[in-house]
């Protein structure tokens, strides 16, 4: 009879690869995942199965941790204009708290097997509409998500080729000055 599971050691392992996997990106061997939980690579494998079941699980509550981050930048305040709520949202995901998950991500975009995350891209598509129509209804326009979706994928595609978060961020109030003449008056 072997030893029975403990969940929390291994949410607290977890956590401790997905702080690893969010500064440092996904490592190519479980040592460094060892070494960032106190842990052991047998005890990665024990509580994980095998080392592609660990990143997976990491992959997933990083994304659990970005959706929650994201979401909640993303969501309509009272007393503030959506489009500043976009503004403040914009520099929060280029900016120190927000870049580890764009830099984490962006790579499965990049991967066309999608062997860790099959589906991911689609998904990372898919996720951001209804918080961005949610966001857009209280302006008065949800059917434009889709568009500020588009626009905010192709400049974190922009600024993860080049590095020019500067230009993204000028392009990005750009864009925003355009939303501003499709938002009805009031409502702004």
């Amino acid at each position: 009879m072997g030893r029975p599971r403990q969940p929390e050691i291994r949410d607290r392992i977890l956590d401790a690869c997905v702080d690893h996997a969010l500064t440092h990106g996904l490592p190519d061997r479980l040592e460094p995942f060892g070494k960032a939980s106190g842990s052991s690579t047998r005890m990665l494998i024990y509580h994980f199965g095998t080392r592609d079941a660990l990143l997976r699980e990491t992959l997933r509550r990083a994304r659990q941790r970005q959706r929650e981050f994201y979401g909640n930048l993303l969501a309509p305040r009272p007393g503030e204009p959506y489009l500043s709520t976009l503004r403040h949202t914009w520099q929060a995901m280029t900016g120190p708290e927000g870049r580890p998950y764009l830099a984490m991500f962006s790579k499965l975009r990049e991967d066309a097997e999608q062997q860790l995350w099959p589906g991911f891209r689609r998904e990372a598509t898919t996720d951001w509409l209804q918080p961005l129509e949610d966001g857009m209804r209280s302006v008065g326009r949800p059917e434009l998500a889709t568009l500020v979706l588009a626009v905010i994928r192709g400049l974190i595609m922009d600024i993860d080729a080049t590095g020019d978060v500067a230009r993204a961020d000028r392009a990005f109030e750009d864009f925003l000055a355009g939303l501003t003449l499709m938002v009805p008056r009031q409502q702004r």
